[in-house]
């Protein structure tokens, strides 16, 4: 996979939000082009039609980066048997184009996404409980939490995406340092791994805090780390306590300790860095694995974004990935549920193939990463283990209005040395007018 397909894909989930979530602009543009309908192995629009009594239904997909991805799910929709399914593949701004489309009749019958409030509040989509109930218990909880609102669940996850501090083996072991557990640790580390030559560590050329192309990863995981979040379970702002103040001040002391690289190549989506030796340890996707065994064999191993301290907080990951979704536009709401749980609930057989067979991802379906032989030993099991203890789920109240404010709080005071208390306040009066919003 190429380093532009880290880029327009990971960012998105990276932050737990839904793809009409974000500004399309903002966040896909690396894509570039149009959209493209595609129906087994003919080209088409977006309009359906009939195959004799079959329910027609438009199935949207954004362009993945992973080759083979385009033909696995046309292949999928070839093979559905109740109804006649038009796959469309959309490089570019998908954002847009599906923000449009859901307003539409003309728009998808399934789409591929991520829960957001306003979409429910606005009666954009279908929930989806009768078809996931009878298999709710085997998917991890952080997935269910982050399709649900007002407790009704909106998507069937397809995809569930993570992050891992990787590290070299080799470097750490000549140096006498441990994989970090804690963020002092973290830091001592990167300080002692920083030569001439290489830096300590790598998480993003803007240090992990703006929510630009390739960056922000850590926006969620710099309040995992205390134990916090966006919004707390009542709604409120997550991230103005203490603690976060002082997680917030240690990602300062990182980032003015000289051992973090700046200035890379690619960004932290892409394990280049890691595997040229340019950093001893980079924060990036699981996606990144593959890369990363081919060129290292086995001397790397991966742990969580570490605590804050051995008594405060506790190790994370994010919880990215895609879910299907149905909008509710569309006229054949109950085909589009029944295609939903035969391809993502009930064929496993797919569900691994398009998990693992281009990318590498972890399967929705509890049962199914528990036996998916790729996820089975060394690093990846690894992985998977922080994923089922660690991945914190994204808040489907948490807008783009909250985020870009957040963001702005956390690059003035990472990266410009600003006011810790002053710049948080100021993000929070924009998150408490949107949670009035939303709210009331």
């Amino acid at each position: 996979m190429t380093g532009q397909s880290f880029d327009r894909r990971r960012f998105l989930r990276g932050l737990g939000l839904g793809a009409a979530a974000i500004g399309g602009s903002q966040l896909l543009a690396a894509c570039g082009g149009g959209s493209s309908g595609l129906s087994g192995s003919q080209g088409g629009g977006a309009s359906s039609g009939a195959s004799g009594s079959k329910p027609a239904l438009n199935v949207w997909y954004h362009q993945y980066g992973e080759a083979g991805t385009q033909q696995a799910v046309m292949r999928y929709a070839k093979e559905y048997p109740n109804a006649s399914v038009k796959v469309q593949w959309t490089p570019g701004d998908y954002t847009s184009k599906l923000n449009a489309g859901l307003l539409s009749t003309s728009g998808p019958d399934v789409f591929e996404s991520g829960v957001n409030i306003d979409q429910v509040k606005s009666g954009q989509v279908v929930a989806l409980d009768d078809i996931i109930a009878e298999a709710k218990s085997d998917y991890p909880a952080a997935d269910i939490k982050s399709s649900t609102v007002d407790g009704k669940i909106y998507q069937v996850k397809m995809v569930d995406d993570m992050g891992v501090l990787y590290y070299r083996k080799s470097i750490l072991d000549k140096a006498g340092v441990k994989p970090p557990t804690t963020i002092d640790e973290l830091i001592a580390a990167s300080k002692a791994l920083t030569t001439k030559d290489q830096k300590g560590l790598f998480i993003g050329n803007d240090a992990g805090v703006t929510p630009s192309f390739g960056g922000g990863s850590l926006l969620g995981p710099v309040l995992y780390t205390v134990g916090s979040d966006y919004l707390t379970a009542d709604n409120k702002p997550g991230f103005t306590s203490a603690a976060v103040k002082q997680s917030f001040a240690k990602m300062r002391e990182l980032f003015v300790s000289n051992s973090i690289l700046l200035g890379a190549p690619t960004d932290w989506w892409d394990p280049s860095s890691f595997t040229q030796g340019l950093a001893a340890m980079q924060w990036c996707g699981l996606w990144a694995m593959p890369g990363i065994q081919k060129a290292l064999k086995d001397d790397f191993g991966v742990v969580a974004w570490p605590q804050f301290s051995s008594s405060v907080g506790k190790p994370s990951t994010f919880l990215g990935g895609w879910g299907a979704m149905v909008s509710a536009k569309s006229a054949n709401v109950d085909a589009a549920k029944a295609y939903i749980k035969w391809l993502w609930i009930d064929n496993t057989k797919d569900q691994e193939d398009f998990n693992l067979s281009y990318g590498f991802h972890i399967p929705p379906r509890k049962s199914l990463a528990a036996q998916a032989s790729k996820l089975q030993s060394g690093p990846a099991a690894d992985a998977l283990k922080i994923f089922n203890d660690h991945a914190v789920p994204g808040n489907p109240a948490w807008t783009p209005k909250m985020n870009n404010a957040y963001a702005d709080a956390a690059t003035a005071i990472v990266r410009k040395g600003g006011d810790i208390d002053a710049n948080l306040a100021k993000a929070e009066k924009v998150v408490n007018a949107e949670l009035t919003r939303l709210f009331g």
